[in-house]
C-alpha cells in the first residue's frame, strides 16, 4: 500500500460495496496490506479496490466469516485489522492500533463501534455499547455462521479507546432490505443447528428484545431515534423467527 509502514494486514470482506468500498480504503490506507475478500460483486466494487491499490481476493463466500478467514489466512503481517465496508477507522482508533502492533500486551483486542443511524450516533439500546473483537494475530479465525459472526474466542483480550465508526444502513429502505436478509440467515442457522419456531419466539422474543432495549438499556431517553431503532430490533426477532416457521413449512 505503498509507503506504509506499519505492519498490519486490514481485511474487509465485501459484495456490492462500490459505493462506500473507497472511503473504507482510504481510512485503512496507512496499513502495510489491504486485503478485500469478494464474495462475488456485480458492480464496481473490485476494480475500485484494486485501483486503490488492495489486493482482491474473488469468490470468498458463501458467508462473511468465510470471506474474512480466507483474507486472514492471504495477510503477510502477523497482527490483522477486520474492518467492513460500512465502517470507517477514526484517527484516535489508528494512533492507538499503531502504538498497539509495536508492543502488544494481548493476542487480540476488543473495539467499540459508535453507531451512526440515520444521521445520529446512537448511545443506548443495542447499538450504544457495541464492542467487537477486531485486532488480533493471523492464527485465529472467525466462527462459521451466516450472520452475527464473531471470531474464535480469546481468553486474554484487551480494549481499545479508539472507535470504530459503523454506519448500517443508507436509508430506512436499505434497513429494512438488511433486515430481511440477515434475519433469513440467522432462520437458516437456527435451522440447521435444529431449532423450530414457537408460539413464545413468534411473541415473547420481539417483545423483550423491545422492552429491555427501549426501557432497559435507555433507548427511550433518545427520543423517535431510540424508539424506531427499538422497534426495528423487535421486528427484526419476529422475522428470523418467521422465517424460521416458513423454513419448517417448506422443508418437512
Amino acid at each position: 500500500m505503498g509507503p506504509a509502514t506499519v505492519p498490519l494486514t486490514v481485511v474487509i470482506p465485501t459484495l456490492n460495496e462500490a459505493d462506500q468500498i473507497a472511503e473504507c480504503i482510504g481510512r485503512a490506507s496507512w496499513a502495510d496490506e489491504i486485503i478485500v475478500a469478494d464474495a462475488g460483486s456485480t458492480d464496481d466494487t473490485v476494480s475500485v479496490a484494486r485501483g486503490l491499490g488492495a489486493r482482491v481476493l474473488e469468490a470468498t463466500g458463501p458467508t462473511i466469516a468465510a470471506q474474512r478467514n480466507a483474507a486472514i489466512a492471504a495477510a503477510r503481517n502477523q497482527w490483522v485489522l477486520a474492518v467492513d465496508a460500512d465502517e470507517r477507522i477514526t484517527e484516535q482508533l489508528r494512533e492507538e492500533i499503531v502504538r498497539v502492533v509495536t508492543k502488544p500486551m494481548h493476542p487480540a483486542y476488543r473495539i467499540r463501534r459508535r453507531n451512526f443511524y440515520l444521521g445520529r450516533v446512537l448511545t443506548r439500546g443495542h447499538w450504544g455499547k457495541d464492542w467487537v473483537t477486531r485486532l488480533f494475530t493471523r492464527e485465529r479465525r472467525y466462527v462459521e455462521r451466516r450472520v452475527h459472526e464473531r471470531l474464535e474466542s480469546v481468553a486474554d483480550a484487551g480494549r481499545l479507546e479508539g472507535y470504530l465508526d459503523h454506519i448500517p444502513y443508507r436509508n430506512l429502505s436499505h434497513q429494512i432490505d438488511k433486515m430481511n436478509r440477515y434475519a433469513h440467515w440467522g432462520a437458516e442457522d437456527l435451522y440447521q443447528a435444529g431449532q423450530r419456531a414457537g408460539v413464545w419466539d413468534l411473541t415473547g422474543r420481539p417483545l423483550g428484545r423491545f422492552l429491555r432495549a427501549y426501557f432497559l438499556q435507555g433507548s427511550c431517553l433518545d427520543g423517535r431515534f431510540g424508539l424506531v431503532a427499538s422497534a426495528l430490533g423487535a421486528y427484526t426477532a419476529f422475522l428470523k423467527y418467521a422465517h424460521l416457521w416458513a423454513l419448517e413449512r417448506r422443508r418437512e
